[in-house]
């Protein structure tokens, strides 16, 4: 048909986003839609060692994926992916011709020369293989050609060039082309996988096809929608509309806008993906997207912080992920060597032995004002606002711990209220202005760990207060998580899961840890309030 294939790896690629689970109804549907469409190579899935189930695109052997291959008509090359450090090959079954034909073997730099022989097993027990080293951008001219130089042994189906990082320009492409056809054994396919953190993925796709003609015969890997983790891959419809455009290629291109309308609406509901500005930081340096995603979910952070901490951890260890390193870092970074006895001095003398209200910035603040205000009155209460200020409740305070809300918020708005912020604001203190270190509050061990509301509870006991009165704390949601609209942005249902599990967690840990004769209780409505009581 032609020197160009494309490689459908949604079931695999996309499976990241969805812990693998696709439903048995999306995967046959899926499946059929690619073969409609005419896509020569569709990636059903992973073998692993473990993770299999029902509705899952994850396999031990050929005999787990049997079922998704068509029985009769089925045209084209199905095939699976192997990571070398969670398949076991020994697990792999001999080819029957029952199931999927190949399988494409992956390997870290440090891996390839045990890898290796992965893959020779894997051809021996009758599979089509791939070849697919991570990172190829990783690897010195010289190290490229030895690994050739070995996998020329083996004689693979195809090799791959995988730009995990999403970091390759045109320039970069051609240059390892170049290497690549040069120094891979005849008849070898030579395939490309990008992700899409500088919006390159679609061009360098097109730019790929462009080179290999009248050289080599190639593999294009594409997801539908561009699927993936962080920014995604090329999107299988717009590679796919650029062969039938300008290769007369005839893909049925209807069937593809079938897949994506019958069943990646319902996928797009559970999960998330695309470029933004933080993929782009991960693209740039090189970095495992998870990386970003971890430091993303620090209240205290922006984008140039997420540079500098990037480039802190180093080239090696920002291509893999280490949470541990990562929090440890944040913290240094986040740090200031700061003295602030007096600050906490001059706020004890103020608080110590007072009822304290504290305004969160849950939605309950607007529907539950009035009992707010009577709360606040019954008990004489200094007020604290939490990151901003709200015109009907009026606070004696304002504390602010998170660098984005900060940088959004408008002094001139609230002239004359005291203000208390934590060391990682990075200010001078002006008048009127209490400043706390940061690492005075900070505790380790959750990925949201510098909660505003549950620092200043922190605080609020070291400084002696009789009672805190919580109010707006309500937990996550889908949306409409805040009473000031200003302030909201979407979180995930997954993601608000897991935020209202560690604000359980931290609740539960405060109240184990402070002082025996503060009392604290909820004013609103909340997710938490069984943990006061």
């Amino acid at each position: 048909m032609g020197y160009a294939q494309i490689l459908d790896c949604t079931l695999r690629d996309g499976g990241y986003l969805i812990d693998k689970y696709f439903g048995n109804k999306n995967i046959y549907g899926i499946i059929d839609g690619l073969i409609k469409t005419g896509i020569e190579i569709i990636e059903i899935g992973f073998l692993q060692n473990e993770g299999t189930g029902e509705g899952k695109t994850v396999y031990q052997n050929s005999i787990d994926a049997e079922k998704f291959i068509p029985k009769t008509g089925k045209n084209g090359i199905f095939s699976v992916f192997a990571d070398y450090s969670r398949y076991d090959i020994a697990k792999l079954d001999k080819y029957t011709g029952k199931s999927f034909h190949a399988v494409r073997e992956c390997f870290l730099k440090k891996e390839w020369k045990e890898a290796i022989n992965y893959c020779r097993e894997i051809k021996d027990k009758g599979y089509l293989l791939f070849v697919q080293p991570v990172d190829i951008l990783g690897y010195s001219d010289l190290e490229l050609i030895e690994l050739l130089e070995s996998v020329n042994a083996v004689e693979p189906y195809c090799f791959s060039i995988v730009d995990t990082f999403g970091s390759m320009y045109e320039e970069d492409l051609y240059r390892i082309c170049s290497l690549v056809d040069h120094n891979l054994v005849p008849g070898c396919k030579i395939g490309f996988h990008s992700h899409n953190n500088l919006q390159m993925s679609s061009a360098l796709a097109q730019a790929f096809l462009r080179f290999a003609y009248g050289k080599r015969e190639v593999i294009v890997d594409a997801t539908i929608s561009g699927m993936g983790r962080g920014a995604g891959n090329t999107p299988t419809e717009l590679i796919a509309q650029y062969m039938v455009d300008k290769l007369k290629y005839p893909y049925n291109l209807d069937c593809l806008l079938d897949i994506i309308d019958n069943y990646m609406r319902n996928i797009r509901s559970r999960a998330e993906w695309g470029y933004n500005t933080q993929m782009y930081l991960a693209g740039a340096y090189g970095a495992h997207v998870n990386n970003v995603s971890y430091l993303l979910k620090k209240n205290s952070i922006n984008s140039k912080d997420i540079r500098f901490i990037l480039n802190q951890i180093g080239t090696e260890k920002r291509k893999r992920y280490d949470y541990s390193l990562l929090e440890d870092t944040y913290i240094q970074y986040m740090e200031t060597d700061i003295d602030d006895t007096k600050s906490m001095s001059d706020l004890r003398r103020l608080i110590n032995g007072r009822c304290v209200v504290v305004l969160a910035a849950g939605r309950s603040l607007s529907a539950e004002r009035e009992n707010i205000i009577k709360y606040i009155e019954s008990k004489e209460s200094l007020v604290i606002s939490v990151n901003n200020m709200y015109d009907n409740i009026p606070a004696d305070f304002i504390y602010i711990s998170n660098v984005k809300r900060y940088q959004s918020w408008n002094k001139k708005c609230h002239e004359g209220i005291p203000c208390i912020f934590t060391s990682n604001i990075k200010k001078e203190a002006e008048e009127n202005e209490f400043i706390i270190s940061f690492k005075r509050l900070i505790k380790c061990g959750w990925e949201n760990m510098d909660n505003s509301a549950i620092l200043l509870l922190r605080l609020l006991n070291m400084l002696g207060a009789e009672c805190i009165g919580v109010a707006g704390l309500d937990g996550y949601g889908y949306n409409n998580n805040y009473a000031d609209d200003q302030m909201e942005y979407n979180v995930t249902l997954n993601e608000a899961i897991v935020i209202n599990r560690e604000l359980r967690e931290m609740l539960q840990d405060f109240m184990a840890a402070k002082s025996g004769d503060v009392k604290v209780e909820f004013i609103t409505k909340s997710r938490f309030e069984d943990i006061m009581q």
